[in-house]
């Protein structure tokens, strides 16, 4: 069983960076070519290099965060079933209530712009409460109901319950990463950390990203690597974190390196055939390319960040909200500014402005509310965590779980 957990406050830091970027990430889904709940009238393809940056790294740096929590938090309980009760419901609770009352305006919002849905939401969410599977584009159709951008919660979850039961062994192994971290061959065992990315992405054309969870299985290898990763590095592999550090601009290097080869690929075989030599040498790269990322975000906020502000428990707890909310409030405000006809730099401003603002108003109003507070992942504060910290008593700075 893991030792009880310091505090790992560049962790922090991260978690609350990568739960922010998903507003701006996923307006930008809005304008680009790539596929999405709804689209904008005009494409922005030059938008697409600037997200491809965060890319390789995003939801990796989020499981790989939610392996660090998981493991502090089985450090900190000591038991097993009260990981598996606080885990649940940590996790469950926004995914159930996300799911019926968030979630539903993305799909609805989707089949009036791509199949011209011409019945109310009432209309549309008895269908969606029915499993209704009738809009279709093709031989495609829209499962209902979803969990959308929700997906995160129950892959987290599984993991959580796996690293549960394989505790013991997850220990042993952390102790054979640390000692290799520590060992003459220390760069062998961080490029064998990529490893399962680059598995995960030659594993691609077999198991596309599809966030259905019982064929999502390149998503899952990598996903759940990351956050095993988290796990040992948090209880029993700290040398992670030094290397990390340590490796911080190198590590930028390759990263930023191998995103501008990405770009340069992308662009050279968009209209050439693309040899399956030349495909999967891209995938193996696109892997180290993920490592060198994580390293890189890892050490940087190592070096800047392993320090306590006043603003950190606040935002730590009012983010996880956010990402509950934030898509759906995208999706709905793009069909309220759309009419507007606003030049799409303005809009795509406003759309992140009034997403930021809509998510802190509906955290302080459920802040109060146990039950939606637990509702929407917003922690509540322990009278000790209060006692000990009387800035836990201004509004925003709520500790974080």
């Amino acid at each position: 069983m893991n030792t009880p957990p310091t505090r790992l406050l560049f962790i922090d830091w991260l978690r609350i960076a990568a739960f922010a970027l998903l507003i701006p990430y996923h307006v930008g889904m809005y304008y680009v070519s790539w596929g999405w709940h709804v689209k904008n009238p005009e494409i922005h393809s030059a938008v697409e290099p600037f997200m491809l940056l965060s890319n390789p790294w995003r939801m990796g740096l989020l499981f790989l965060i939610g392996g660090v929590a998981a493991s502090q938090l089985m450090g900190k309980l000591q038991s097993r079933s009260r990981f598996v009760r606080e885990r649940s419901s940590r996790l469950l609770w926004p995914l159930l209530f996300g799911m019926a009352v968030v979630v539903p305006i993305q799909p609805y919002l989707e089949v009036v712009q791509k199949v011209g849905y011409a019945g109310s939401y009432l209309d549309f969410l008895g269908l969606y409460f029915q499993a209704y599977h009738g809009f279709c584009e093709g031989n495609k159709c829209l499962d209902l109901p979803t969990w959308n951008h929700l997906w995160f919660l129950p892959y987290l979850w599984s993991y959580c319950l796996l690293a549960a039961a394989l505790a013991g062994p997850l220990a042993r192994w952390g102790q054979v990463l640390q000692n290799g971290l520590l060992g003459r061959r220390a760069a062998l065992w961080l490029l064998g950390l990529c490893l399962p990315l680059m598995a995960a992405r030659c594993l691609l054309s077999l198991f596309p990203t599809t966030h259905n969870f019982t064929w999502d299985w390149s998503n899952h290898l990598a996903s759940l690597w990351l956050f095993l990763v988290g796990w040992m590095a948090a209880s029993q592999a700290p040398a992670l974190w030094t290397w990390a550090e340590r490796l911080r601009w190198p590590a930028l290097a390759a990263f930023l390196l191998g995103w501008a080869g990405f770009i340069a690929y992308l662009g050279y075989y968009e209209h050439r055939e693309l040899p399956a030599a030349v495909l999967y040498t891209q995938r193996v790269l696109y892997g180290l390319m993920q490592g060198s990322a994580l390293l890189a975000m890892l050490g940087l906020a190592r070096h800047h960040l392993d320090r306590e502000h006043p603003w950190r428990a606040g935002l730590g707890a009012a983010i996880f909200c956010a990402y509950v909310l934030h898509q759906s409030v995208i999706v709905g405000l793009t069909a309220l500014l759309e009419p507007l006809h606003l030049p799409d730099s303005i809009e795509a401003l406003l759309l992140i402005t009034l997403t930021a603002l809509a998510c802190v108003v509906v955290y302080l109003l459920a802040r109060p509310v146990p039950g939606l507070r637990r509702l929407l992942g917003i922690a509540a504060p322990s009278s000790r965590a209060v006692r000990a910290n009387p800035a836990a008593r201004v509004p925003g700075a709520i500790p974080a779980r």
